[in-house]
């Protein structure tokens, strides 16, 4: 006879029907004390006691946003799957969609709001800039699917004769450098720009943070928004401003006033303009115009050359929107069918998100001096995804708090490298609608190293309009 290894193991869950209500070690963050609170706090609390309870859908819904590519029963079974013994329902797909439209929104609105914030430590590398945290805030847009309850309020893009393409959502979250955490969000209609829905999240900034953004968001009145709740910012210029300078500056930089025709006390801006050279590893080179606005008016502290270096990493936002679209949805369109369940699935997905870049920082303390850049997302999801399926960690050990678990071991096993050189990313339109059209075939097909060399100069003839990139 063959040797046999024989495994058992405890599992430790809520009891009763509330048993599937979990997230796996994830739960240790989104724990049940939170999620009840929020329940009670949004008067979401099932009147009597069902076989699924509110804090269950809750659950479910955010482990819709972990597994996207999963039906309800799929989500189900994973949540389930590790519960073998236990005496569990198993709901048609009818009572889970009853279940989401009973709790609607609001919970999940609020379970965001508490999760959301930043999580680097004071000081830490990638996510301060001379004491200011830095911060970096951009949109994005996720599909929608094509049905008429969600049309008349994202419609979808239109030419002269035709409409096109899946109804768009129009997503902009304001993102912690350095470690991707989502500190706010806001998310509508296409058709309301950029500046709309950032102008929503400018509350969550103080005296402490540095924002970063490009140049969809250089208008006058939002900087100076910015300015009035404290924060300094670093932003690109669009080629349309022509600032006048009244005062150059040593570091070859000067001084200018914005708001014209728009503010009622004109504001005072430094102006950067750079020469920046980009040489891909295929000899390909590049120059490119830079102009950046900001706050921080005293050359002496803040360097031009510094902060032109600086403003590259507005791109963690773009990082951040790769792991959620790319990874989590994995291109897919968002599956709710009624405006409360989309607005239900967005704040599930963020929350869900945020979950796992604080399981990615508890992990980066257990290692002092571990850029958080070097950790994989992907593996991280994955190993997260499991410990559902498994149902494991989901209560916290007895005896003193541990960062380290599963997902921490796992992430460790599996960092990227060091990272040395800038990379540039392959880009291709994939999208026959892309605004980005008529620069198909400009950027590299493969992604490879390059190296960066900047020149602070001053544009005489103004600034060249530039190609959406």
């Amino acid at each position: 006879m063959q040797e046999k290894s024989v495994i058992t193991r405890t599992v430790e869950a809520a009891g009763g029907v509330y048993a599937p209500g979990h997230l796996g070690e994830l739960t240790q963050i989104v724990d049940f004390v939170l999620v009840d609170t929020v329940i009670e706090e949004t008067r979401s609390r099932e009147k009597r006691l069902r076989l699924l309870p509110s804090r269950v859908v809750v659950y479910f819904v955010l482990a819709l946003a972990l597994f996207e590519d999963c039906s309800y029963r799929g989500v189900w079974g994973k949540l389930t799957a590790g519960l073998d013994g236990l005496p569990l329902v198993r709901p048609a797909v009818s009572s889970l969609s009853r279940a989401r439209r009973r709790i609607g929104a609001a919970p999940l609105r609020r379970l965001f709001e508490i999760i959301a914030g930043p999580v680097a430590h004071i000081g830490q590398a990638g996510s301060f800039y001379r004491g200011l945290r830095t911060v970096a805030v951009d949109g994005t847009l996720l599909h929608v699917p094509d049905e008429e309850a969600l049309t008349w309020r994202y419609p979808k893009r239109a030419g002269e004769s035709v409409e096109f393409g899946y109804p768009l959502l129009r997503l902009v979250v304001l993102v912690e450098c350095g470690t991707r955490a989502v500190l706010a969000a806001a998310f509508g209609p296409e058709s309301d720009g950029e500046l709309t829905y950032a102008g929503r999240l400018l509350s969550v900034l103080d005296r402490t943070m540095l924002l970063l953004a490009d140049a969809g968001f250089d208008g006058a009145e939002f900087a100076r928004d910015v300015q009035a709740t404290g924060a300094q910012f670093l932003v690109r210029s669009s080629a349309r401003r022509i600032p006048t300078p009244f005062r150059r500056l040593g570091d070859g930089s000067y001084l200018a006033r914005i708001g014209y025709g728009v503010l009622p006390v004109l504001l005072t801006v430094r102006v950067i303009e750079a020469s920046v050279t980009v040489t891909l590893a295929d000899g390909t080179v590049r120059t490119e115009q830079w102009r950046l606005l900001t706050s921080l008016l005293d050359p002496a502290a803040h360097p031009a050359a510094g902060l032109v270096d600086l403003y590259h990493e507005r791109w963690q936002s773009e990082t951040t929107y790769f792991s959620i679209k790319a990874t989590m949805l994995d291109g897919r369109v968002l599956r709710s069918r009624s405006l409360t369940g989309l607005d239900q699935e967005v704040y599930a997905l963020l929350t869900t998100y945020q979950a796992l870049i604080r399981a990615a920082a508890d992990t980066a303390c257990t290692r002092p001096g571990l850029d958080m850049d070097r950790i994989s997302f992907t593996v991280l999801q994955t190993t997260a995804a499991d410990t559902v399926t498994t149902a494991t960690g989901i209560l916290p050990p007895a005896g003193p708090a541990e960062l380290l678990g599963t997902i921490g071991r796992t992430v460790l096993d599996a960092l990227h490298p060091a990272r040395h050189q800038h990379r540039v990313k392959a880009r291709t339109r994939k999208n026959p609608t892309s605004k980005y059209g008529p620069n198909a075939g400009q950027q590299p097909t493969t992604s490879q190293n390059y190296t960066i060399r900047t020149a602070i100069t001053f544009f005489e003839h103004g600034l060249a309009n530039r190609s959406r990139t």
